[in-house]
C-alpha cells in the first residue's frame, strides 16, 4: 500500500490514469444513486402520507413498496424491462455498453446512452481534478465535490429536485473540511473555517433573499429550497468570495440554455428549468479555475507602472 501511494504521489500522469479509471467505476455507482434516491424518496414519502391518513396496511400500500427493500444496494441492478440480473461482465463501465451494443443481453431493449455518458464524464472530470490539484488531500477532496455535483445534476434534471440527503452532508463534509485548515499552495480547497462558514451563511441567505422577493413581488416561486442548500454547499466548499462568479456564471448559462429552450423546442415561458444543473456546473468551474478567474479579473482594475 506504501509502495502504491508512493507512485501516485511521485508520478502524474500514473495518478491520473488511475483517477481515470476509478472515475469510470464511482460513474457507474453514480448512475445507480442518480435513479435510486428520486425513488426511495417517492416510496418514503408515500409511506409518510399513508401513515398519516391511517391506512398504513400492506394491502393499502402496495406489495412492492412494502415487502422488497429497495435502496443503494439492494435489489441488484437490472434491466428495467425484462428483470433479468446485470452480470459483473456487463457492468464494466463504458465498455460493455460498446460490447453490447448498447441493448440489453437479455431482451435486447435499448439501454440508455446516458449510463455510459455519466461514466465517461466522472471519469474525465475525475482526471482533470487529478491533473489539476496532484496527489494529496485537495484532489481527494475536489473528487468527493465533482461526484457530489454530477450526481446531484442528473437527479435534478430529471426529477427537478435537489435531495437533502445529498446537500445537506456536502454542506457538511465542506465545513468539516475547513477544521484541516486552508491547502498548502495554489488548491483552493479545504478553506479555513472562517470563510467556508461565512460561505455557507452567504450562500444559502443570498438565494433565499431572492426567492422571497421575487414571489413578493410577482406572487411565484423562481426556485426550490434544494438550490439554498445546493450554493450554501459551494459557499462551504469554496468560500464567500467564489459565491458572485458562480451565480453570475449560473444565471448567464441559464439564461442562455432557457431562450434557447424557447427558441428551439417551443415551449412557454412558464416551463420550469432546473437550476440545480447550472449552480453545480458553475460550482465545477470555479473549484478548477475560480482563483485563476478572480485573479484575472481584479487585476484589470489594479494600477500599473
Amino acid at each position: 500500500m506504501a509502495d502504491l501511494l508512493a507512485l501516485l504521489a511521485s508520478s502524474p500522469a500514473f495518478f491520473i490514469g488511475t483517477c481515470l479509471v476509478f472515475g469510470l467505476v464511482v460513474g457507474s455507482f453514480l448512475n445507480v444513486v442518480i435513479y435510486r434516491i428520486p425513488v426511495m424518496l417517492e416510496r418514503q414519502w408515500h409511506d409518510q402520507c399513508m401513515e398519516l391518513a391511517a391506512q398504513s396496511t400492506p394491502a393499502t400500500l402496495g406489495e412492492a413498496q412494502t415487502v422488497e427493500p429497495f435502496n443503494l444496494v439492494v435489489p441488484r441492478s437490472a434491466c428495467r424491462t425484462c428483470k433479468a440480473p446485470i452480470t459483473a461482465i456487463q457492468n464494466i463501465p463504458v465498455f460493455s455498453y460498446l460490447f453490447l451494443k448498447g441493448r440489453c443481453a437479455s431482451c435486447g431493449t435499448r439501454i440508455s446512452p446516458r449510463y455510459p455518458a455519466v461514466e465517461a464524464l466522472t471519469g474525465l472530470l475525475s482526471a482533470a481534478v487529478a491533473w489539476k490539484f496532484g496527489f494529496g488531500l485537495p484532489a481527494l477532496a475536489a473528487l468527493v465535490l465533482t461526484w457530489f455535483l454530477i450526481t446531484l445534476t442528473f437527479i435534478d434534471v430529471d426529477c427537478q429536485l435537489l435531495p437533502d440527503n445529498l446537500t445537506l452532508p456536502l454542506l457538511w463534509i465542506g465545513l468539516l473540511l475547513s477544521l484541516w485548515g486552508p491547502a498548502v499552495g495554489d488548491a483552493p480547497i479545504p478553506l479555513d473555517t472562517h470563510a467556508s462558514i461565512i460561505g455557507a451563511i452567504a450562500g444559502y441567505l443570498s438565494l433565499w433573499s431572492v426567492y422571497h422577493v421575487f414571489r413578493l413581488l410577482t406572487g411565484k416561486e423562481g426556485m426550490g429550497y434544494g438550490d439554498f442548500k445546493l450554493f450554501a454547499a459551494l459557499g462551504a466548499w469554496l468560500g464567500w468570495k467564489m459565491l458572485l462568479p458562480i451565480i453570475v456564471i449560473a444565471a448567464a448559462v441559464g439564461a442562455v440554455v432557457g431562450i434557447a429552450m424557447l427558441a428551439v423546442r417551443g415551449q412557454n415561458r412558464s416551463t420550469p428549468i432546473p437550476f440545480g444543473p447550472f449552480l453545480a456546473t458553475a460550482g465545477w468551474l470555479m473549484l478548477m479555475f475560480g482563483q485563476e478567474l478572480v485573479t484575472g479579473y481584479l487585476g484589470l482594475f489594479s494600477p500599473r507602472p
